[in-house]
């Protein structure tokens, strides 16, 4: 929701929020209201004309009028004058009141004081306490001070000089060049490798269709604050297959492996007998040599 309101300079009034946001008002109550607060001082305007010059039926009108004597903001009376003539004497105000308040100020009107017509502002004139030009000129330099120098490292500063390779969006003014540097020298000394600063600068990036109009403040949001390194991964268990080699004798049926004493190529049931001992049975064949072995039984 868009609002744009500019304050009356003259010709305005003061209305409660509580009569414009009334529940039990319409807005013909509302307006009919409203419309007899911005009467000036002296106008004894009825009800009724009010409702005649704001475009109010005569049926709206006793409804909205009926809920504003409800809600306490007009009272009634009926009064017979001199002649015997009987009138409708009217009280509003812009705020409820009860019947006894009513009556009161029926009976006793406020009075409200003409304005003064003295002179303004009675006693010497003082000076201004604040918009005063100073008395004496000050001396030296009075501009801006240029931001403070931040020490960049030669690795940060060509990080930030070929961040263009990384996304030609990423074009940002030389006058900015040394501030980013600075904030990129913090990763680095941080622990970050030049390529994870890149990769977290990569992942910050709109996608590639979006354009950046202030790649140098972006940069800036982003390398501001240092993310933690991630510790290295834990080293990988060596594996059990470490040291075993793949026996070459043929004998069997699919690769086997086993660990060699010294620089054996054949496993300890394919090596012939030493000499000092039987050879070790050739181990039962399994897998596909079971079922060679007993094809040749059946030929």
């Amino acid at each position: 929701m868009l609002r744009h309101a500019i304050s009356p300079a003259r010709r305005f009034s003061q209305i409660p929020h509580e009569i414009l946001r009334h529940r039990d008002l319409n807005a013909d109550a509302v307006r009919l209201l409203c419309w007899q607060l911005s009467l000036p001082d002296g106008v004894n305007e009825p009800l009724s004309t009010t409702a005649e010059r704001a475009g109010i039926r005569k049926v709206a009108f006793l409804r909205a009028k009926g809920q504003l004597k409800l809600a306490g903001y007009v009272h009634e009376w009926r009064e017979q004058g001199p002649g015997g003539r009987w009138a409708t004497r009217q009280l509003v105000s812009n705020v409820p009141l009860g019947a006894a308040e009513a009556a009161s100020l029926r009976s006793h009107p406020p009075v409200v004081p003409p304005p003064a017509d003295t002179r303004p502002a009675a006693g010497e004139p003082t000076g201004r306490a604040v918009g005063r030009h100073p008395e004496k000129t000050p001396e030296g330099n009075t501009s801006t001070p240029p931001p403070p120098e931040v020490p960049e490292a030669p690795e940060a500063r060509r990080l930030v000089d070929e961040l263009t390779a990384l996304d030609p969006r990423l074009r940002v003014p030389r006058a900015m060049v040394p501030e980013l540097a600075g904030l990129a020298a913090r990763w680095l000394e941080a622990g970050h490798p030049a390529d994870a600063v890149r990769e977290s600068i990569a992942r910050c990036l709109p996608g590639r269709g979006s354009p950046i109009h202030r790649p140098g403040g972006l940069l800036r949001y982003i390398l501001r604050e240092v993310s933690p390194v991630a510790p290295p991964p834990p080293p990988l268990p060596a594996p059990r297959v470490t040291g075993l080699r793949e026996c070459e004798s043929g004998r069997h049926g699919q690769a086997y492996l086993f660990r060699p004493l010294a620089d054996e190529d054949r496993c300890e049931g394919c090596r012939p007998a030493s000499p000092t001992g039987p050879r070790s049975p050739a181990p039962a064949p399994r897998g596909p040599a079971l079922a060679r072995a007993a094809l040749r039984k059946r030929l």
